[in-house]
């Protein structure tokens, strides 16, 4: 008994040091282009751009196989930003700017499908089936998959109401003249 117990400790000390010496050795360096267009990419994972998740939408940006615009909730700053880093011009005439929308049911009309529920990439849906489902607005990223698929209408995307950790200053429109005596 006391001899197997030290053989398969002998052994695994054994396949621990050979794993630790292959993984400094061997070990791949990434790009680091990449690295820094998933850092600025917000995160979320919602597949809006298409791709499965956010590390797969940067290797594409960072490889030229995507454009710097497709993040839809990065919206126009975001693109700037990645035009700046990549060294590349962007044309962000196609780029809308949304504002933050959350998903909401209407529980009266909730038939309790699953639609929803299996389409949101974050389960911010919670429910069952012939259940009324419900969201979490702070797992919810606005993608709109749910809204798509909902057979009984049931589901709203409502703006996010601005809280003290949301709120920012509105950039001025300069599109309108100052009234008279303010600017000169």
């Amino acid at each position: 008994m006391l001899a197997a117990i030290a053989s398969l400790t002998i052994l695994g000390l054994t396949f621990g040091w050979l794993l630790g010496l292959s993984a400094r050795y061997l070990k791949v360096e990434g790009n680091p282009v990449v690295e820094k267009v998933e850092a600025i990419l917000p995160g979320s994972q919602c597949g809006q751009c298409g791709f499965p998740g956010c590390s797969a939408a940067a290797e594409a940006i960072a490889n030229g196989q995507a454009p710097v615009t497709l993040c839809p909730p990065g919206g126009r700053a975001l693109a700037e930003e990645l035009a700046g880093l990549l060294g590349v011009a962007v044309n962000l005439s196609g780029v809308e700017e949304k504002t933050p929308v959350v998903a909401h049911v209407y529980e009266n009309l909730c038939v309790g499908c699953t639609k929803c529920f299996k389409r949101c990439p974050t389960d911010a849906i919670l429910g069952g089936p012939k259940m009324i489902h419900s969201v979490f607005p702070d797992a919810c990223t606005g993608c709109e998959k749910c809204y798509e698929v909902c057979p009984t209408e049931c589901i709203e995307m409502r703006p996010v109401k601005p809280t003290l950790q949301t709120w920012y200053w509105p950039s001025p429109d300069w599109d309108h003249p100052l009234p008279a005596g303010i600017g000169a």
